[in-house]
């Protein structure tokens, strides 16, 4: 019986391996994506920062990457809204202002259009979202040109290079 036992566990073991082995590395998936875009560490530090990255293909890879942009542009949102709440210069808070208005259709409506195109194999839609918020971003970034203030630079910069990450993902989508 002891025999029999230890049979059907070796058995067992090597059918695991076995099966384990055919389970695709999507380690591999992230880096050949991630290599792909202009941005490579960001790109490997945002992946690989949500375990659903690890479990997906391409189009997962971009939703991720899109989601994730919403994430840090309401963060951004958030930010600027404190700033505005504590600052008592008058143009520093009307440049705050325009800001806001130029990221909160980014968060309500505009990037969740991008991750539901991405969901439906609408890329070049969501591609162009893309496009259109790197254009709002700038528009922010424009309002500081002449200030000594830059409170938006970093915030601003990371999710500049976030979308052109996304964007490289979604032409590798375009592109088969």
């Amino acid at each position: 019986m002891k025999k029999i036992s230890i049979c059907v566990s070796f058995l067992f073991l090597n059918i695991l391996h076995v099966s384990c082995s055919l389970v695709p590395q999507n380690n591999d998936l992230v880096d050949q994506v991630c290599k792909k875009t202009p941005y490579y560490d960001l790109c490997i530090s945002t992946l690989q920062s949500n375990p659903q990255a690890k479990n997906t293909d391409t189009k997962g890879i971009a939703f991720i990457m899109v989601n994730d942009i919403v994430s840090n542009v309401s963060g951004t949102v958030n930010f600027i809204e404190g700033l505005m709440k504590n600052t008592k210069d008058k143009v520093l808070e009307q440049n705050l202002q325009y800001c806001d208005e130029r990221y909160i259709p980014l968060v309500k409506t505009i990037l969740p259009h991008a991750a539901d195109a991405v969901n439906k194999n609408r890329f070049q839609f969501a591609n162009y979202t893309m496009i259109f918020a790197l254009s709002e971003i700038d528009d922010c970034n424009k309002k500081f040109t002449n200030s000594t203030s830059l409170p938006l630079s970093d915030r601003n910069s990371i999710i500049q290079k976030m979308l052109d990450v996304a964007s490289a993902i979604l032409t590798l989508l375009l592109n088969g």
